[in-house]
């Protein structure tokens, strides 16, 4: 809230945004009076705009790193060899060592500036998604990008995708985190931003979209709540690439001539398949080997370990440049070369296609092995660009075995066709995003007529090379994911609403002139009262046992103290249509025990009270429900079931009858001391079996040796008998911190 002075007098705005409301609120006070604007919008409304905020965001840092990497690679790379020609033995110096300092400077880099960030572009994301919560800082994902730029602009076998995945993911989060949303739409934003990076960088919106939707699941399974946000933040991203690059043409020239014209073809797109899977499951091998074993074998430094993995790509180029293309020139070249240089081998007269299968079979083999070597070891850079070359060299190479071998047989532009489906072919298997690569391909090279070979390529590519794709961090599907792990319980609390469970009848009402010794006499013994001040339908504040018990030290103050001096003002509040989801998010940061429900117009009539412990009795009693209808449908988990109730009896997690379990206040005089110092039990006669942080954690069993602190909470088992006041003398509450 905030208040300035004007002519017209005091007046005071406020603005509040529920995460799982359709309505955004901004209450006006003029002279006293409180006038209420709303503002209705969709429910996703906030999801699109940070979505797209996180696309343009997303777009201009791939604009960046494509300028820079153009350049880059023009100024070092390309000035010793020509990237995109079908030459081989090109021994020079440049070659072999340059590779190695871009791997070293990346090395030292990363060392410097962020030694905790490991693996490569779409794992560090994938990893963030489930296990992170959704967090993923800036810092990390953009020192690697810059040296990611480095390492390709010296030759390294890496791809630009990654780094930029996961730089437009961590965008996506930071945005999340600056606009105080909630773990779950966090994760959604960082998907937001994956898709707006990998939708700029290889211009393709929607499959950039949906690729970052499947990438965390190694089944063919889809983040369902974030493809909308994806698919605008994808389109943003893009079009803000667009804006600094040019629309320029398509991967592949002559591409979006081609298409599926014979079943003949599906011959060679079968074997195209089985071929794709089976080289992906080699490139796997190549980054497995030298992440698992050569760098552990050889116990190099993690600033060092690039550099020697480069030095071993500039050998390897030495024999085949090709290697060194990050920017697909040989690929984009595969289409004319043959035609192109048909006496490149030899004196014959006539294009040697067994020659030229060979050379393509070389480059797609020693780029696996390249790019294990360079982002293997340590260097910056991404999987998903090798994934894209090492699949077109593959399909040139099927291509030119046809020419050879069944010359004029198969349909005209077959060769080249298969080309960009093998490209499809090696990214679903690689990443295990068959969808995603059908539509990323079509995009990325404009080839729609070759759906359906892509459809067959893909999915057999995906089910061969499925075991061995490149994602160490994706789970099997969603059931698996930590991120879903509550999907059940909370999607019945995002439907049940405040109103269903409001207690209208909230009895502990006082006025604000009630004084203390009239509130102590209505506390009843064995409860935890929270006063609502209220004069008819006008809330103006709670009191909490807290507060009564800090004004019972001095007796006299009885009928001096009223509740207008004891309560607490401005305590959030809930609507009767939020979600029982978004007030349960409320109480977290509130830290109430009861939420005052209001109505919606500008009156903010009190209606009721919305309590932890309703809630909970509901929550449990749909979960006990939930639970005899598993039992019902699967017989064999009620063994499961019986050994759990046998546990619960043997450790005692049940309390006795005469007993409950409270939460209580430190008391005053134990504040500092331990739970063994205190000796609670023959003090307060209260068992203390847990300790609540103020972050709402529990520490079960206590710490006995820790000194207690104010924000803290004992959970104990207490006399059922014993009253508040008995409590209140020896200085120990049952009511919670406000």
């Amino acid at each position: 809230m905030r208040q300035r002075r004007t002519q017209h007098g005091l007046w005071t705005t406020g603005f509040r945004c529920p995460s799982d409301a359709n309505t955004v609120e901004m209450v006006l006070k003029v002279r006293g009076k409180r006038v209420l604007l709303l503002l209705r919008v969709p429910r996703w409304g906030r999801f699109l705009v940070l979505g797209a905020l996180a696309g343009v965001a997303g777009g201009v840092a791939a604009a960046a790193f494509e300028w820079g990497l153009i350049h880059g690679s023009q100024f070092l790379a390309g000035r010793f060899t020509h990237l995109g020609s079908a030459g081989i033995l090109n021994f020079r110096w440049g070659v072999l060592l340059l590779p190695a300092l871009g791997g070293l400077v990346s090395g030292i880099v990363v060392r410097l500036l962020c030694p905790e960030a490991l693996g490569h572009g779409t794992d560090v994301l994938v990893r963030a998604f489930h296990h992170g919560l959704g967090r993923l800082h800036v810092k990390a994902p953009l020192v690697k990008a810059a040296a990611a730029v480095w390492v390709i602009a010296c030759g390294g076998s890496a791809g630009p995708e990654g780094p930029i995945a996961a730089l437009g993911a961590a965008i996506g989060s930071s945005l999340g985190r600056i606009f105080g949303v909630t773990p779950r739409e966090q994760r959604i934003l960082l998907i937001a931003g994956c898709g707006a990076g990998i939708g700029a960088i290889f211009q393709c919106p929607l499959g950039g979209a949906l690729f970052a939707a499947s990438v965390l699941y190694r089944e063919p399974e889809f983040e369902a709540d974030a493809i909308v946000p994806a698919v605008v933040s994808s389109v943003l991203g893009y079009s803000a690439f667009m804006f600094f690059c040019g629309f320029g043409e398509h991967m592949l020239r002559g591409a979006t001539e081609l298409a599926f014209t014979s079943p003949v073809e599906l011959i060679p797109y079968t074997l195209l398949g089985l071929l794709c899977g089976g080289v992906s499951i080699f490139f796997s091998q190549c980054m497995s080997t030298v992440e698992k074993w050569w760098l552990p074998w050889s116990r190099l430094p993690r600033w060092l370990a690039p550099a020697i993995g480069g030095l071993a790509t500039g050998g390897l180029a030495c024999l085949l440049p090709q290697v060194m293309d990050g920017q697909y020139r040989f690929v984009q070249n595969a289409m004319t070369l043959p035609a192109a240089a048909p006496h490149f081998f030899g004196d014959v007269s006539t294009i040697n296609w067994w020659w030229w299968a060979a050379i393509f079979a070389a480059v797609a083999l020693a780029k696996c092995v390249a790019t294990g070597l360079t982002v293997g070891s340590g260097a910056s850079g991404g999987v998903l660009g090798p994934c894209v070359f090492i699949g077109g060299t593959v399909g040139a190479c099927l291509g030119a075995l046809c020419e050879a071998a069944y010359p004029g047989t198969f349909p005209e532009g077959l060769r080249e066709a298969l080309i960009p489906v093998g490209m499809g072919g090696v990214l679903a298997a690689s990443m295990r995003t068959p969808l995603a690569a059908i539509v990323m391909v079509m995009e990325m090279t404009g080839s729609y007529g070759l759906i359906v070979p892509l459809m067959l390529v893909c999915v057999s590519a995906y089910v061969v090379g499925r075991p061995w794709g490149l994602n160490h961090e994706q789970v099997r599907s969603s059931a698996e994911s930590p991120a879903h792990a509550g999907d059940a319980v909370v999607h019945i609390l995002e439907s049940w609403r405040v109103g269903q469970l409001l207690e209208r009848d909230w009895t502990p009402v006082v006025g604000p002139e009630t004084p203390l010794a009239e509130l102590l006499r209505q506390t009843q013994y064995g409860t935890r009262p929270v006063f609502a001040v209220a004069r008819g339908k006008e809330l103006f504040g709670l009191i909490s046992t807290a507060e009564i018990l800090r004004n019972t030290e001095e007796p006299q103050l009885g009928d001096v103290v009223i509740a207008m001096d004891m309560m607490t003002e401005g305590v959030s509040t809930v609507y009767p249509d939020d979600s029982v989801y978004e007030a349960l998010n409320q109480f977290s940061r509130s830290n109430q025990d009861v939420l005052p429900v209001v109505s919606r117009d500008s009156d903010r009539r009190w209606l009721g009270m919305l309590t932890r412990e309703r809630v909970f009795k509901k929550v449990r009693r749909h979960v006990g429900e939930m639970e005899r209808s598993v039992l019902r449908e699967h017989h064999g988990l009620a063994a499961i079931e019986r050994e759990g109730q046998f546990h619960e009896l043997l450790t005692g997690l049940v309390p006795a009858r005469e007993h409950e379990l409270q939460r209580l206040l430190v008391p005053i005089q134990a504040i500092g001391k331990s739970l063994r110092e205190g000796s609670f039990r023959n003090e307060y006669g209260v068992q203390v079996v847990a300790i609540e942080q103020p972050d709402g954690a529990l520490q079960c069993p206590p710490d006995v040796d820790t000194p207690l602190r104010t924000d803290q909470r004992l959970i104990a088992l207490v006399q059922i008998h014993e009253d508040v006041s008995s409590i209140a003398s020896e200085g120990m509450s049952s009511a919670a911190h406000d």
